[in-house]
């Protein structure tokens, strides 16, 4: 949130401080494309219009002496001249230096003198015949003002200098001639002049509309960008530090397993009395207390070794030809003796002669025991945990363990999929563990390509299922007959 609203606060300080060096009370950058937009459309429009007062001059030439006619275009041209030279100098200047109210008072300026220089066509009146000469006048009035107003639309100072005073000479000489039809002329003229100069104000706010727009999708994209790079940022860090972590428990976990191993074995004898009866029964109590603790820790050490080289991509599978119904069987009859002193009775079903797998047995064979191992920790005394091996609705093989256990409240089901996730339950157990069970599940399925998944419904138990694609069940070939020649059949017979 702060970053947001030092961002926010930045960029009204930048609007505010362009808005001030700008000429026209937007934004600095913007008069400079705007200006560039006028100057590009000025280079453009300079030989069509030099064309057109090169015709102008001929077809007044008509009416009016050629000398008169040719100083006309000639001064015209040269004023057309002086426009290019000052579009041409903006387009070569450097750009950072720009300086918005200098190059506005620069283009005004020389449209300006264009301007004067077409008004001079009000001289014609005294050189020719009025009555045949005003018609004439009021069309290139009317040519002048329209070619000048699109081609300084992006500038709209310069349209108002380029058109005014052609429009103001040549209607005042109108009216000061009079007649009808001159004073009709002079009021469309004016009207003209009025039309062009609000259609290119039109297009302008359209070009600084669109320049905006612009403007603000290019923030836009910026800003996508910067975020896009943070993100990757934050990635690359976050993926370090998931690295740093699963080699710092994959090193811890190594150290620790030595002793502990020393400690489960010593514990063991002192258990089992091997070297003799203690004098004190509570240490024989003591050893085995020992030897259950050091399991534990031992297992769990287990799992966060196989966690962190999952994590760190360093889990190999030692894959072979395996049977699905063989490692439950065995798994079942490993944890039957715990579910028989809570009392829970553990149903096996297995579909018969199902085909083997590929995959690797030590890992399969950790997942059915993860499965049933929370089955019957999280199922009460008396209850009933079903272990079933059959086809998967694609053709490939799954295991499901259902119990009848509390279940798990909906909101939690992600977070016991997730590393160190425990559900309320969980904490409310004796039996606490680290929470690596199912995430180890879950991912030792996902290195054989499979499918885990958990359904559960509060009070009404919990079924987890491990699904094998298709692809790992090793179906039996057809038998290849071989044919014989029909000739040594026949001998065989005889």
């Amino acid at each position: 949130m702060g970053r947001d609203s030092k961002r926010a606060a930045q960029k009204t300080v930048l609007d505010a401080r362009q808005k001030l060096t700008s000429s026209s009370g937007t934004r600095a950058d913007f008069d400079y494309e705007l200006m560039h937009d006028y100057a590009d459309t000025r280079l453009a429009a300079s030989v069509p219009l030099a064309a057109i007062v090169v015709i102008l001059s001929v077809v007044a030439s008509l009416w009016v002496p050629v000398v008169f006619t040719t100083i006309w275009a000639g001064m015209v041209l040269l004023s057309l001249l002086v426009v290019a030279l000052v579009a041409r100098r903006f387009k070569a200047a450097d750009s950072s230096k720009f300086n918005a109210a200098q190059w506005t008072a620069s283009f005004v300026a020389s449209e300006t003198v264009h301007g004067i220089a077409w008004s001079t066509i009000a001289l014609f009146s005294l050189l020719a015949p009025t009555d045949t000469l005003t018609p004439l006048m009021f069309a290139m009035v009317l040519v002048s003002v329209a070619s000048n107003a699109f081609a300084t639309k992006s500038l709209p100072h310069a349209t108002l200098m380029s058109t005014m005073p052609v429009t103001a000479t040549v209607s005042a000489n109108l009216l000061v001639i009079g007649g009808t039809l001159n004073y009709t002329l002079a009021a469309i003229a004016i009207c003209g002049e009025l039309f062009f100069v609000y259609l290119a104000r039109q297009l302008h706010g359209s070009a600084l509309e669109t320049i905006s727009h612009q403007a603000e999708k290019d923030t836009l994209i910026a800003e996508l960008e910067e975020a896009r790079q943070m993100s990757d940022e934050a990635r690359r860090h976050a993926e370090q530090a998931n690295i740093a972590k699963s080699q710092f428990l994959a090193t811890m976990s190594h150290e620790l397993r030595t002793p502990l191993n020393a400690i489960i074995g010593f514990s063991e004898v002192l258990k089992s009395e091997l070297l003799g009866p203690h004098q004190v029964p509570q240490y024989k109590e003591y050893a085995g207390d020992i030897h259950g603790s050091g399991q534990h820790l031992l297992n769990l050490i287990n799992e966060l070794l196989d966690l962190s080289r999952i994590e760190a991509g360093k889990y190999e599978l030692n894959e072979e030809v395996v049977s699905l119904v063989d490692i439950a069987e065995d798994c079942r009859r490993m944890m039957e003796l715990r579910a028989k002193s809570k009392g829970i009775e553990l149903i096996y079903n297995a579909s018969n002669n199902l085909p083997r797998l590929w995959g690797d047995e030590r890992a399969i064979r950790q997942v059915v025991l993860n499965l049933l191992s929370n089955a019957i920790k999280f199922t009460p005394q008396h209850g009933k945990v079903t272990l079933v091996v059959t086809r998967s609705a694609d053709g490939g093989q799954l295991i499901s363990v259902k119990d009848n256990g509390p279940g798990i409240p909906e909101e939690e089901i992600q977070t016991v999929l997730s590393s160190f996730g425990q559900g309320s339950l969980a904490q409310k157990t004796a039996e606490q563990g680290a929470g690596l069970g199912l995430p180890i599940v879950q991912k030792i399925m996902e290195l054989h390509q499979g499918r885990f998944d958990l359904f559960s419904k509060l009070r009404f138990g919990t079924e987890v299922i491990a699904t094998f694609p298709r692809a790992r069940v090793m179906d039996a070939l057809a038998p290849v007959v071989e044919k014989r020649n029909r000739l040594e059949i026949y001998s065989e017979a005889g």
